[in-house]
């Protein structure tokens, strides 16, 4: 395999080439998939079994499934069963891959806050309609992952992955493809506060997620759509 290593090795692993750890790891693993002829919906692995075999962190593993997820090419599924499974270039995907072209044009920042506003209530309704309790415990893994984040970069970080964890929920393929794609353009809408202000913010934006995993965890419907409110509207 192209990238396997001993922990604590991951640069050998990867080689020295060009762009970060999660760039080259996306570059292994997709020159895995082709090489072994693997086809869509075959197994490629799980988060904990790639940090396993390359001794990278958890962020780095992530990101470079976040870049081949994006590309079309891998496919995560949650749950009993789930992992990451080679992507199917269906309708969903394609749909991605508009999103992500339009990346540089201007207003897309702002588009994308409007997008996602829109979408929240329906993909968060839409989790409190179909959690089963392994989403739940994930839901309040990353919830305490978002409370522990030693700064604003962690933050951001765990916060969008607790949206994708709730997205990963709702049945609505169509409405989860748009609503991922606009968490890509989220960082520049969101300015790095100062150390004072911004432990006060994360504590407030912490506990607006906070509300909102409970009443999905509940399926409480109309609590998810107060907790939607004041996460649209608090800044």
């Amino acid at each position: 395999m192209p990238y396997s290593s001993s922990p604590g090795q991951p640069d050998a692993a990867l080689g020295q080439g060009a762009g970060t750890r999660a760039e080259r790891l996306a570059a292994a693993l997709d020159e895995r998939i082709k090489s072994r002829g693997l086809g869509p919906g075959e197994p490629v692995g799980t988060l904990e079994s790639l940090r396993a075999e390359t001794g990278l962190g958890y962020a780095t593993v992530s990101e470079a499934v976040r870049l081949l997820r994006d590309r079309g090419v891998l496919e995560i599924r949650p749950g009993r069963g789930g992992g990451l499974f080679v992507a199917d270039p269906g309708p969903v995907v394609r749909l991605r891959h508009t999103l992500l072209g339009v990346a540089e044009e201007p207003g897309t920042v702002a588009d994308a806050v409007e997008l996602r506003d829109h979408l929240e209530e329906l993909i968060d309704v839409g989790a409190a309609r179909h959690r089963t309790r392994r989403d739940v415990a994930d839901l309040r893994r990353l919830l305490r992952r978002l409370r522990a984040a030693p700064g604003w970069d962690a933050f951001m970080r765990a916060n969008w992955a607790l949206h994708e964890r709730i997205a990963a929920i709702s049945p609505n393929a169509m409405a989860r493809a748009v609503y991922i794609g606009t968490l890509g353009h989220l960082g520049a809408a969101s300015p790095r506060p100062d150390d004072a202000a911004g432990a006060g913010y994360r504590e407030l934006r912490h506990q607006i997620h906070a509300d909102l995993v409970e009443a999905i965890a509940a399926g409480d419907e109309s609590a998810v759509r107060a907790a939607v409110a004041r996460h649209n509207t608090t800044v």
